[in-house]
């Protein structure tokens, strides 16, 4: 029986949340505060500061304030996506292979200090680490992905059937629209046929041709395609044809996306709805008790075990335990059992949690080889739903796996926590606009049944000016939707996290 999914989307004036579940559970979270620069994808007209032939990489100006970084294999080889086989390299490309005269080439051979360069920003700044660049720039859709100066055709590895890759290559051979520029059809692409992929070239192009003549007129640093906001990134990535509807609490919002789907997905119906009840969205679908439970250490298993997760300096660290689960028939076949469960829940935490990096994982001992055959196969099964690329590197005969995620951007947790004060940095808490958008959440539903009235917040001093000052507009217009007045108050002997409300008048 197929899962009800939907897409679900909050807007406040300082962040957006985006959930995606399946019969209401959450699969996939997502969140973008309104401060953040939107980096990941977006690509910029940049001038080289610096050449480091020490590191083979190159320091770029893309106008951000930190310089990002650029490496040599990022220059000077066609290098598109890792999940993809390119139908070129099996000898079916209609015109000679390119030569590669700098595939060893020493970086201070390939650019130069000052030189102007088109790039694309592939990973966002993480600690005093710039953004990392590359040349290779993709513009991606629904289906495909248009590789703006690698004029291969290319199928993701991950659509492995012999007859569909053929179906496919017949198909994509008859929409190529410029010789300089490739395409290659990601894995959602099974199934559809040439008018759903010619809609999408019809798609990209426009964004090509525009982004083109865009960098023939920017002055170097400059932004000349701009990645799209959250909720339109999370559509167009992960709607598909068995999503029941797409939920959106934002009248505004509500029009972009329709205005969006119209020009991505034209003449395919899309259920859109506006969500104007009091009770607010995420609330209302049980959202917000699944989220909290994202930046909880110990995840609970169905069969009563449990597996922690410990983000370190260099790795994720997580242990399987059996818990208050003790089987019915052996150890074996317990720890069996628990260990399946753990693989399912630890590819969903990866995902909802976006970690990224080394992950180890410890599972439960098991010495049947048939049984940790079956774990493995269960685990890459599990991964295989996971947009981000992971690599099971090693299983050993312990049952400790490795893995490698994905890293572009921060995550849930780093994006909504911030080093502890109380514990100089051994944990963390929540971080000052994260509790300033909890106190103005409060401050709303206070007013829901108390119009004409004061209502006073006592927070923490640094909330207390997070909220008086960058966050002084929304509580305004608070106030002017329920005629009502917001005092925002500090008190330095309440926790960080500590929000009081009284209501007075």
């Amino acid at each position: 029986m197929a899962k009800l999914k939907e897409i679900l989307i909050s807007t406040d004036p300082q962040e957006t949340r985006v959930a995606v579940t399946e019969d209401k559970r959450l699969e996939e979270f997502y969140v973008e505060r309104a401060s953040d620069t939107r980096m990941v994808g977006s690509i910029y007209k940049g001038r080289v500061t610096s050449v480091v032939p020490g590191i083979g990489a190159a320091f770029v100006d893309i106008g951000l304030g930190k310089n990002g970084f650029l490496y040599v294999a990022d220059i000077v080889e066609p290098k598109p996506d890792d999940d993809v086989i390119l139908e070129g390299d099996a000898g079916e490309r209609s015109h000679p292979p390119p030569t590669h005269p700098h595939r060893r080439s020493r970086i201070e051979e390939v650019v130069k200090v000052h030189q102007e360069l088109l790039v694309q920003v592939v990973k966002e700044p993480f600690g005093t680490k710039g953004a990392r660049l590359t040349t290779h720039l993709s513009l991606p859709g629904r289906y495909m992905v248009l590789m703006c100066n690698d004029s291969r055709l290319g199928i993701s590895k991950r659509i492995d059937d012999p007859q569909e890759r053929a179906r496919l290559r017949e198909i994509l051979t008859k929409l190529r629209f410029s010789q300089e520029a490739g395409l290659i059809i990601r894995t959602a692409g099974t199934g559809k046929g040439e008018k759903e992929f010619a809609r999408d070239v019809r798609y990209l192009s426009k964004i090509y041709q525009r982004t083109k003549r865009s960098a023939a007129q920017a002055k170097a640093p400059a932004c000349v395609y701009q990645e799209y906001a959250l909720a339109h990134r999370v559509v167009r990535d992960s709607f598909t044809e068995d999503t029941h509807r797409i939920v959106v609490d934002s009248k505004a919002e509500f029009h972009h996306l329709r205005h969006f789907l119209q020009a991505l997905m034209p003449g395919l119906k899309v259920r859109v709805d506006v969500y104007q009840a009091e009770q607010p969205l995420f609330e209302r679908e049980g959202l917000d008790e699944q989220i909290a439970a994202l930046f909880d250490k110990r995840v609970q298993l169905p069969s009563g075990g449990s597996i922690v997760v410990e983000p370190t300096e260099g790795m994720v660290a997580i242990d399987v335990n059996t818990a208050k689960f003790t089987g019915r028939r052996n150890l074996e076949e317990t720890a069996f059992q628990v260990d399946k469960e753990a693989a399912v829940e630890i590819a969903r935490q990866l995902r909802l949690r976006d970690i990224g990096g080394i992950v180890v994982i410890d599972f439960i001992d098991l010495d049947i080889p048939a049984h940790r055959k079956e774990l493995v196969r269960t685990l890459e099964e599990a991964l295989t739903r996971d947009r981000a690329k992971t690599n099971l590197v090693s299983f050993s005969e312990i049952c400790v796996a490795e893995l490698t995620r994905q890293r572009m951007r921060r995550s849930v947790e780093t994006v909504s926590y911030q080093p502890c004060p109380y514990c100089h940095g051994r944990g963390s808490v929540k971080s000052a606009v994260t509790v300033a958008i909890e106190a103005i959440r409060q401050a709303k539903r206070t007013l829901k049944d108390a119009h004409h009235k004061t209502v006073e917040l006592l927070v923490h001093p640094q909330v207390a000016v997070r909220l008086l000052q960058e966050d002084r507009p929304s509580l305004t217009a608070l106030e002017g939707q329920t005629r009502s007045k917001i005092l925002v108050l500090s008190d330095p002997s309440l926790h960080f996290e500590e929000i009081k409300v009284q209501v007075s008048g």
